[in-house]
């Protein structure tokens, strides 16, 4: 039974996988990864009305993914699971000594391949409607047919789209998706050049990794530069953190929507530099949640000391 759609923070698709972490060669954990997941799993953790829309299999993997959100308070009534569909999982390879971490498809035990992510079909899009026209912000960080006509649904009903690309795909989806974006998140690194021919008349954030980031509109640029984090265990997770953060923040203004100049996400952001910071010194992607709690991530983004809040 599907849960009523009356309010919704947040809806979002995209790249949600089981990720296996090995730290230093050995399995140390399973839990729910991917930009997307990470951020839904957050932003629900934290009390936020969020629904995520997903395709996923009917097996072990899709289970311990849909639990994870069932856990965290998100509205599940969405997620598909399909007979035959392998749920995506992705491995995690992490250095403790010096806080790196690769990614692979491949299983550092077998050598055999692991599932990939699949986006959401034209019938997943149709099931969601009634969430993606009564949502206040959309978040996406993959394109295809469907995610694109999902933005364009949620748009079209007033919602802030939040659009984290982790490439740039040649052809007009692409140039769609980025079209409806209000918000534009990417790595300076990784897209910078990639993107710099394509209009682009949102707010964007771009990260430069450890340095900081710069948050850009039409009108200019702001620099934010980054946080120290008193222990590198796992950076991992820290640019998601910083999108959880900013959507947060969104929700607690009350503002629905007309968000446009850069300068008003400025404290968001900031928060969000903070919890990445935070997350740092714990391994996998949500590490701070799992060891210390939402109510210590939620005083991390107000600014404040875990004792402080408690008190």
């Amino acid at each position: 039974m599907r849960r009523s759609t009356r309010h919704v923070d947040v809806v979002g698709t995209g790249f949600t996988v089981l990720d296996r972490i090995y730290a230093d060669g050995d399995l140390a954990d399973e839990a729910l990864g991917g930009s997307c997941g990470n951020v839904l799993v957050s932003l629900a953790m934290l009390h936020r009305h969020v629904a995520p829309v997903l395709a996923l299999g009917d097996d072990d993997a899709g289970e311990r993914l849909v639990q994870e959100f069932t856990q965290a308070g998100a509205i599940i009534g969405y997620i598909s699971r399909h007979i035959g569909l392998r749920s995506p999982i992705l491995a995690q390879e992490l250095d403790t000594g010096s806080g790196t971490h690769d990614f692979s498809f491949v299983c550092p035990d077998t050598r055999e391949a692991m599932p990939r992510y699949q986006p959401i079909s034209e019938e997943e899009l149709a099931s969601a409607l009634p969430v993606l026209t009564n949502c206040r912000v959309f978040y996406a960080d993959r394109v295809s047919s469907g995610i694109v006509g999902a933005m364009r649904a949620a748009k079209d009903a007033g919602a802030n789209i939040f659009f984290e690309p982790s490439d740039v795909e040649e052809g007009g989806l692409f140039e769609e998706a980025l079209g409806h974006a209000t918000i534009l998140k990417y790595s300076e690194d990784r897209l910078g050049e990639r993107l710099a021919g394509l209009r682009t008349d949102c707010i964007s954030i771009v990260t430069h990794g450890a340095a900081g980031l710069e948050v850009r509109d039409r009108g200019g640029a702001y620099w934010c530069h980054a946080i120290d984090s008193s222990r590198v265990l796992d950076t991992c997770g820290s640019g998601d953190m910083v999108s959880v953060g900013v959507i947060d923040w969104m929700l607690a203004s009350g503002r629905a929507k007309g968000w446009s100049r850069a300068a008003e996400l400025l404290e968001g952001i900031v928060a969000g530099q903070r919890l990445a910071a935070e997350n740092c010194a714990f391994a996998g992607a949500r590490g701070l949640f799992k060891m210390r709690g939402a109510d210590y991530a939620r005083a991390i983004l107000r600014g404040r000391s875990y004792s402080a809040a408690a008190g």
